[in-house]
């Protein structure tokens, strides 16, 4: 018979772990992984599919996010953004959010299998990109830890699509691109908020390095460079107008706010562009799912 509270106690447990597998994150992931597979599929897939794909999908972003959580807790601690966190917090320990991440990690590779070998692949190679290349070499040593370990997060998108077409072609390979270019604006927009966090812990972020102003250049470099990028697939007649109006008028005002951010270096426009470049994604995907399926 269970003790007294022991229900009361499994609740906060359960949100505890839940949180190690860091759920805002991995929905971002999950939005981009259905982007792609629903573009593919000319915006219809099968729900089993879906389900395998986007369960699965969860199950490995999210052990990697909890592995993520293991390998940074010492850090985590010190920063005040991150110290509220389930293991800096002590409500799970340290050995137990290991084991959590591997379990998980490890459930999600028969969902993937059930889509494809390729699909279960990809996965598993973004995952070792985002613990070992990223977590453990990139992030502690060179200030091009998130240019160069944002490719992790832009597989999803390819893998969604290899979901469904059961192979990796140019549409997909742009689909990649544009997350790995649309990284760098979305994240050192917030690092300009975090400056001085991550100069006390010692990570060797951009703008600890180099400073705001030339934070600031890359930002808007990088947001010109996505303007371009995106409208590409529809000039060379992958996407289609749709998709093509809605890249030019996010990625314009994208540009907007990074040429705003570079003049003033503020704060406020240094969070104005971080939430933006969420909706910008998000908005960009859907846009590109509707043209397909109009176009199917």
């Amino acid at each position: 018979m269970a003790k007294p509270g022991a229900h009361t106690r499994l609740i906060p447990t359960a949100a505890a772990y839940f949180r190690l597998t860091k759920p805002r994150i991995a929905l971002l992931l999950l939005i981009s992984t259905a982007a792609g597979m629903l573009a593919a599929g000319g915006g219809s897939v099968s729900w089993s599919l879906a389900f395998a794909l986007l369960a699965g999908g969860y199950l490995c972003a999210g052990g990697a996010g909890a592995m993520n959580c293991y390998l940074d807790r010492e850090l985590d601690l010190a920063m005040a953004r991150t110290r509220s966190r389930p293991l800096p917090m002590g409500l799970v320990g340290p050995r137990s959010g290991l084991v959590f991440s591997i379990v998980i990690s490890l459930l999600s590779i028969p969902l993937l299998l059930l889509v494809s070998p390729l699909v279960a692949l990809l996965s598993a190679a973004a995952w070792l990109y985002y613990v070992l290349a990223y977590s453990v070499y990139l992030k502690r040593r060179t200030h091009q830890n998130i240019v160069v370990g944002g490719a992790a997060g832009a597989f999803p998108p390819l893998i969604g699509w290899a979901a469904v077409s059961g192979g990796v072609d140019l549409s997909a390979v742009f689909l990649f691109l544009i997350v790995f270019f649309w990284t760098p604006p979305h994240a050192y927009a917030l690092m300009l908020v975090l400056k001085e966090e991550y100069k006390k812990v010692r990570i060797p972020m951009l703008p600890v390095v180099l400073g705001e102003r030339e934070t600031g250049r890359h930002i808007l470099l990088y947001s010109v460079l996505l303007l371009v990028l995106t409208a590409l697939p529809a000039a060379l007649g992958l996407f289609g107008m749709l998709y093509l109006a809605t890249a030019v008028v996010l990625s314009t005002l994208l540009v907007a706010l990074a040429a705003m951010l570079y003049r003033t270096l503020a704060r406020a426009w240094a969070i104005r562009l971080f939430r933006y470049s969420n909706l910008y994604l998000a908005a960009l995907f859907v846009g590109l799912v509707v043209d397909r399926a109009l176009a199917a």
